[in-house]
């Protein structure tokens, strides 16, 4: 199974070229306003793509998604892509959890504070999860962001850090941190921030391309 990851594309998304792949996945913040308009906006383009499957999760700049969700996800299906939202999918015996909350920074949307108020959404992820999709990185991992005087702040979330050493996930998608693109393995674990923006905003990096084994198994 050919994954091709994005995240990041801020209402873009038509400047990024795709490849060919199976499953198409982005890591969230599908809009630069998180607007009913950019929503479908996204979702127009995102359900015309040629891959087979079309997995996103929101971002904290997806606010329309956060208040109407019903709503959402109904235009998800019938643009004919999966929006996951705290939920999963398998296929082909590939097992993907996806979810769009960060630790809150100031007041966007799918922000939780720290400790049982962001702990509870980590727990949902199941043991079995081969790929998992947040939004935001776990703590010291691609999370840094450049602060003044060259200083670098880890942004990560601890929790979801002691989550996925639990889980062992086969690879961790997220984005959020642009300046954070890049790829770690840490303990068994890959992680690959798939940023399609730089921290100007602009579109700048190709999408990563992942070959994963898949049991054979038929799609569910």
């Amino acid at each position: 199974m050919k994954l091709v990851c994005i995240s990041d594309t801020h209402g873009d998304h038509r400047q990024v070229t795709l490849p060919d792949g199976d499953v198409l996945v982005h890591a969230g913040d599908i809009t630069a306003h998180g607007t009913s308009r950019d929503l479908d906006d996204f979702l127009d383009w995102f359900g015309a793509q040629p891959h087979r499957h079309r997995i996103f999760i929101a971002g904290n700049h997806d606010s329309y998604l956060e208040a109407s969700p019903e709503a959402a996800q109904a235009r998800a299906k019938a643009a004919g892509v999966v929006w996951l939202n705290d939920s999963g999918i398998r296929l082909n015996g590939i097992s993907f959890w996806g979810s769009p909350i960060t630790l809150r920074f100031h007041d966007w949307s799918f922000m939780r504070d720290p400790g049982e108020d962001i702990d509870k959404h980590w727990r949902l992820i199941p043991q079995d999860t081969d790929v998992l999709l947040t939004h935001g990185p776990p703590f010291g991992i691609l999370d840094a962001v450049d602060r003044a005087n060259g200083l670098k702040e880890h942004t990560g979330c601890g929790s979801l850090l002691a989550r996925t050493q639990e889980v062992r996930p086969r690879l961790h998608l997220f984005g959020h941190i642009h300046e954070g693109r890049g790829e770690s393995t840490c303990n068994g674990v890959r992680y690959l921030n798939v940023s399609s923006m730089d921290k100007q905003y602009r579109i700048r990096h190709q999408p990563v391309v992942v070959d994963l084994a898949t049991s054979g198994q038929s799609i569910e």
